[in-house]
């Protein structure tokens, strides 16, 4: 790594520190939309139960999900934007 590209590596971790402090306000602040889950679940057309085994969660964790107590992250937020896309397909595709 050269000089140069090493001081802006720098640079931008000492802006990121800036920010995290609250020295800082960031450039831009990225928000997406929290997937419905009771109308996701609605598309497939099945029951809590069920959709929980396809998603490989817990039948608990769809109710929180549904009553909004908790919110999905990471993997299954990407998987219900799938089946959100195409539930048939994406059945499908899980089903094997």
């Amino acid at each position: 790594m050269n000089d140069d590209m090493f001081n802006e590596l720098l640079a931008s971790v000492e802006q990121a520190d800036d920010i995290i402090q609250g020295k800082a306000k960031p450039a831009r602040v990225t928000q997406f939309a929290e997937p419905e889950v009771k109308a996701i679940r609605d598309k497939t057309g099945l029951s809590q139960s069920r959709f929980a085994n396809v998603v490989g969660v817990s039948k608990r964790t769809i109710e929180n999900w549904e009553q909004g107590r908790r919110h999905p992250t990471g993997p299954a937020r990407a998987l219900l934007k799938i089946v959100d896309a195409d539930p048939e397909y994406a059945l499908k595709a899980l089903h094997g």
